[in-house]
């Protein structure tokens, strides 16, 4: 057998169909079928039962799948090592990054980067949490840029920084009298949320739930964007909270509304994610320098709180 047949699996028992995974390997779909059947042939056995809609694995084929996966990606290893020993830092990576981290990290070290390391064709999707798993135990993505801990066995995290929480209260709020909040002074029922499927918003869920007076709560307004979430709070329908890297970009008028939490400050952590597979680590290398050269200036915070970000189940 060999690797490209290793790859062809794959690519079945991720799309669940022949056509499509054919597709995807940029070969006709008989060639595909054919080369897999050549391996079931070879090994004596079923890796898919064909008979079911979709393609399923079978048990010794999802056995072969797991076994493939370790196959293709330590043959991919060897790439690295002789880039790596070349001195070699370049070719396509493929850099997944939440939306609430996206607008405010991405400018302070993409320019830097990409005229540091001009051989790196750095391909970045935004994508939120969920997505960013799927798509690293996939191969899909080399890393990603996500708050953590994931709690994910097959994935790597190395912390770039502490991002904490700082609430937004407009004038007419009776909170805003007070110079700094405290997590005691949250009211869930007032706090104008991220819609489902940001973690950010699940971490002020988890926050709140820090927050006795909480149990129970009533959402009305939820959006995809903080800016929007500024406005309607500036419009007295609630406060809000926002990360503190977005908070840097505020006009001025805005930043007289933001108020810090005492210490602990809660805070969100910020990491590099990758498979453990370690492919492309100068790579990963790389961007975490690149990251950490920048950010030390902006985020000073020593005495933070983590707040997790995954859903409360």
């Amino acid at each position: 057998m060999t690797i490209t047949q290793l790859k062809y699996v794959l690519a079945v028992a991720e799309h669940k169909n022949f056509t499509l995974a054919a597709e995807k390997c940029f070969v006709t779909q008989p060639t595909l079928s054919m080369q897999i059947q050549k391996i079931e042939e070879e090994l004596s056995i079923l890796i898919f039962d064909r008979s079911k809609k979709p393609i399923q694995l079978t048990d010794i084929g999802q056995k072969i799948v797991n076994q493939a996966k370790n196959i293709v990606n330590e043959a991919d290893r060897i790439h690295d090592i002789v880039e790596q020993q070349k001195g070699f830092v370049g070719g396509e990576f493929r850099l997944g990054i939440i939306p609430t981290i996206m607008p405010t990290l991405l400018p302070m070290f993409l320019n830097n980067f990409i005229k540091k390391y001009p051989k790196i064709k750095l391909i970045i999707e935004e994508l939120n949490t969920d997505e960013i798993i799927t798509k690293l135990n996939n191969g899909h993505l080399d890393a990603a840029i996500a708050a953590t801990p994931l709690m994910e066995e097959k994935i790597k995290e190395i912390v770039l920084y502490f991002e904490p929480f700082v609430a937004y209260i407009p004038e007419s709020h009776h909170q805003f009298k007070k110079e700094e909040i405290s997590i005691s002074d949250l009211n869930i029922d007032e706090i104008l949320l991220l819609q489902d499927g940001h973690c950010f918003r699940d971490g002020i869920l988890n926050l709140c739930k820090n927050n006795p007076k909480n149990e129970s709560s009533h959402f009305q307004i939820e959006s995809g964007s903080f800016e929007t979430l500024i406005k309607l709070a500036d419009e007295g329908l609630g406060t809000t909270l926002l990360p503190y890297l977005h908070t840097l970009d505020l006009k001025e008028a805005d930043k007289i509304k933001l108020r810090h939490f005492v210490e602990p400050k809660p805070a969100r952590e910020v990491s590099l994610v990758f498979p453990k597979s370690e492919l492309k680590m100068h790579i990963i290398d790389a961007l975490r320098t690149s990251i950490a050269g920048v950010i030390k200036g902006a985020i000073v915070f020593q005495n933070v709180q983590i707040i997790s970000p995954l859903k409360s189940k």
